[in-house]
C-alpha cells in the first residue's frame, strides 16, 4: 500500500514539472513573438522616415484607439522600438539573445553598451543567471567584462588541469567590487569578513555562478591546533572547495604561503575522491603584480591573488550609473509603468 501510495506521489509530481515545463515553454515563446514584433515595428518606421516624427505619436494614439487594453506601445516605446532596430541588425544576436531577453533587458543592452560584441557578451551572462534589469545595469556599471577577461594574477594553468583551470580563471575577477559593504579605512579584516557574510546575497553574486557559502571562520584541526579560514565555499561547476581569505593591506608574499597550507589542510581534511583540487583566492586591498606572481611561482597549490573595491572609490561616473544597492541585490525585475513612461518590461 505504502508502495502505490510513492508511485502515486511520484506520479503527480512529474505531472506537475511537465506543466511547469510546457508553462515556461509558453512564456519564452511568448516573450520571442513580442521581441520580433518589437523589432519588425522599428524596422517599419526605419523604412518610413519621410513620414517624420509627428508620425510616431499618431501612431500611438491609433494603437491605443484600436488596442486599449494593450501595454508597450505609447510614443516612447515606438521610438525604442525604433532605434533597437536600427542597432540591432544581426539577425542570429536578434534570435539567440534578444529573443531570449526581456524587453527591458534588450533596452538596457542597447542604451548602455555601444558594440556588438559587449551587447552579445552581457546578454548571453544575463541569460545564463538569470540576471534582474537591476543586476544587468549592476553588471555593466562595475565593467564585470574588463574584470573578466583582464589578465588574472594566478598559477592555475600550472597546476590544474586544462579544462578545470580555464574555467576557474574564468570565474576569477579583478577587481572585485564590494559596493554593498560601507566603506571604512580603518576597518579590520573580521569586520570586512563579518560585512561580507551580513551582505550574502550580494557577495554571492559578485563571486558569481556556482559558488555556495560553506561558512566564515570555518574550524579546521590539524593535532592539537585548530585553525579557522576566513571564508570557505564551494563551486559546484569547479566541483571543488574555494578558500578566500580577505587582506585589508597590500599583498605581501607571507599571504600566498598562508594559503598553501590552507588549501592542504582542506585537501586532506574536507577534499572527497570526488572533488577537484581545491582553490585559493587572497582578495587585497592593493597588490605589485610583480611580488605577487614571484610569491605565486613555487607554490604548491593553485592560488589566484585580486583586489576588492568599494563604490566609493570608484569614479564618480561609475558610481553614477549604479542602481540602488537594495535593488539590484534583491533581483528586482522592473515590470511596466504607465503610458507617459517607457514600458520596459512584456
Amino acid at each position: 500500500m505504502e508502495i502505490q501510495e510513492s508511485n502515486q506521489i511520484q506520479l503527480i509530481t512529474d505531472i506537475k514539472d511537465k506543466i511547469k515545463a510546457a508553462q515556461y515553454r509558453a512564456l519564452l515563446n511568448v516573450n520571442e513573438q513580442l521581441i520580433r514584433l518589437y523589432w519588425d515595428i522599428g524596422n517599419d518606421l526605419n523604412k518610413n522616415t519621410a513620414y517624420g516624427n509627428k508620425f510616431i505619436d499618431i501612431l500611438a494614439q491609433e494603437i491605443k484607439l484600436t488596442f486599449p487594453e494593450a501595454k508597450g506601445y505609447s510614443a516612447r516605446n515606438l521610438r525604442y522600438m525604433k532605434r533597437f532596430s536600427k542597432e540591432i541588425t544581426d539577425q542570429n544576436f536578434l534570435q539567440t539573445v534578444s529573443a531570449k531577453l526581456p524587453w527591458s533587458h534588450n533596452l538596457v543592452l542597447i542604451e548602455k553598451l555601444k558594440t556588438m560584441e559587449s551587447r552579445y557578451w552581457y546578454g548571453v551572462k544575463a541569460i545564463e543567471n538569470g540576471w534582474s534589469v537591476a543586476v544587468l545595469e549592476h553588471q555593466i556599471a562595475t565593467g564585470l567584462i574588463e574584470r573578466e577577461q583582464g589578465k588574472k594574477l594566478q598559477n592555475f594553468e600550472k597546476l590544474l588541469p586544462a579544462v578545470q583551470s580555464e574555467l576557474a580563471i574564468e570565474t576569477m575577477k579583478d577587481p572585485y567590487i564590494f559596493d554593498f559593504v560601507e566603506f571604512d579605512e580603518k576597518m579590520k579584516e573580521r569586520q570586512l569578513e563579518d560585512e561580507l557574510v551580513k551582505n550574502i546575497t550580494n557577495f554571492l553574486l559578485e563571486m558569481g555562478k556556482g559558488f555556495a557559502y560553506m561558512g566564515h571562520q570555518y574550524p579546521l584541526t590539524l593535532g592539537e591546533d585548530e585553525f579557522a579560514l576566513d571564508i570557505l565555499f564551494y563551486n559546484t561547476i569547479l566541483h571543488c572547495y574555494v578558500v578566500v581569505d580577505l587582506k585589508t593591506k597590500k599583498f605581501i608574499p607571507e599571504y600566498a604561503g598562508k594559503m598553501n597550507f590552507y588549501l592542504s589542510l582542506v585537501d586532506e581534511k574536507l577534499k572527497t575522491e570526488i572533488d577537484n583540487p581545491s582553490i585559493g583566492l587572497i582578495l587585497c586591498r592593493d597588490k605589485n603584480r610583480t611580488v605577487a606572481e614571484f610569491a605565486l611561482k613555487d607554490m604548491a597549490k593553485p592560488i589566484g591573488v585580486s583586489e576588492y573595491r568599494f563604490t566609493q572609490e570608484l569614479p564618480a561616473e561609475i558610481r553614477e550609473a549604479f542602481p540602488e544597492a537594495e535593488e539590484w541585490a534583491e533581483h528586482i525585475v522592473i515590470e511596466t509603468t504607465d503610458d507617459e513612461n517607457m514600458e520596459v518590461q512584456p
